[in-house]
């Protein structure tokens, strides 16, 4: 079906050809005037299969819609589109190998392909350093590639419905991030480093495999939604402790750690020297013990809000440190974090 132009005049910037049945699109028969002033370009819901290169002839388009078709593959022609900074390409038939070469060279600052078939997230994605919004929701992502972290510009990622089993500490390293979406995955556990993310408000995790939650995320201070519905930890509590005992190394790390010896750069070589710098010190305030690799993993039950007790990972030096909070779901005894948590610091924990 060819388009016609007036069919298109929605007003001077915009070029609506969206629910036309299009298999093709001829860029070439609009008016050179019409080119230039294109600023939006809807073709959702259509059939198209494929994008012409002919598209890089709207030198000025800022907003391109093609969701809702059958495209296989973005053309090289977008890439010419230097003023574009929102693509909406959700429900197309797009996966990893779908993106021209310099895509990543794009202005981009919302990027949606959600409802596609991607298994990984193109490293392209992760060049386009203004991205402010990236969206890959019902995709078949099993992982996020820890170069997810050179989008620093990125406020929103929203990754839910794929089979995604590990959350990978680079995504603590975007600084602007305020909203970040990973229900309806595979996740078994959330790293401590996400405590990094000082401008995070939004963060759901609802229905994954998660039994407990790192207690690095009381430091999330402007945290306002938290969405754990769906997850193990809402239905059943782990409360078994695991010890790995020390090695001969970390006996003697502790040593020096907790002793205060004194040592030198000159008088260790460098590995051993980085290893100290590793040590953590017992969260126990009876403790002046400090652990390496080995430690006791104990589940911390805290109040939030003063409704919801939720699971945290504490962590203990050895099975003979006594915690200073129960590990007792039924526990009414306030622990050090609990007291410390005010009720407005999360507005809606949402469980169920």
């Amino acid at each position: 079906m060819e388009i016609h132009e007036g069919a298109a005049a929605v007003g001077d910037s915009v070029l609506d050809f969206s629910r036309l049945s299009l298999s093709t699109l001829d860029v070439d028969k609009l008016s050179d005037e019409r080119k230039r002033e294109a600023r939006q370009l809807y073709l959702n819901y259509n059939r198209l299969t494929t994008l012409p290169s002919s598209l890089s002839l709207l030198c000025n388009l800022e907003f391109l819609d093609i969701s809702n078709n059958g495209l296989t593959a973005i053309c090289e022609g977008i890439t010419h589109l230097a003023r574009l900074k929102t693509l909406i390409a959700k429900n197309n038939r797009l996966d990893e190998f779908s993106l021209p070469k310099e895509f990543g060279s794009l202005q981009l600052e919302v990027l949606n392909f959600s409802g596609n078939r991607f298994e990984e997230i193109p490293l392209q994605c992760t060049k386009l350093r203004r991205l402010q919004s990236l969206s890959l929701g019902g995709n078949r992502l099993k992982s996020i590639p820890p170069e997810i972290e050179d989008l620093t510009s990125l406020e929103l990622l929203y990754l839910g419905g794929n089979l995604i089993t590990a959350i990978p500490p680079e995504v603590a390293n975007l600084p602007s991030l305020s909203y970040l979406v990973l229900c309806d995955n595979r996740i078994q556990g959330v790293p401590p480093q996400l405590t990094r993310l000082h401008s995070l408000r939004s963060l759901s995790l609802h229905n994954n495999l998660l039994t407990y939650l790192p207690r690095e995320i009381l430091c999330l201070v402007h945290l306002q939604e938290l969405s754990l519905r769906g997850n193990p930890l809402v239905v059943r509590f782990v409360k078994e402790m695991t010890y790995d005992p020390p090695s001969l190394l970390e006996l003697a790390g502790r040593t020096v750690k907790s002793r205060n010896i004194p040592y030198h750069p000159h008088e260790l070589p460098a590995n051993l020297l980085r290893y100290l710098d590793l040590a953590s010190k017992c969260p126990n305030p009876k403790c002046a013990g400090v652990y390496f690799d080995s430690c006791v993993r104990q589940i911390k039950f805290v109040d939030f809000c003063g409704k919801y007790r939720l699971p945290l990972m504490h962590y203990l030096c050895s099975p003979e440190c006594t915690s200073p909070c129960s590990s007792n779901p039924q526990s009414d005894a306030d622990s050090e974090d609990e007291n410390s948590v005010p009720a407005y610091r999360l507005q809606r924990v949402l469980l169920g």
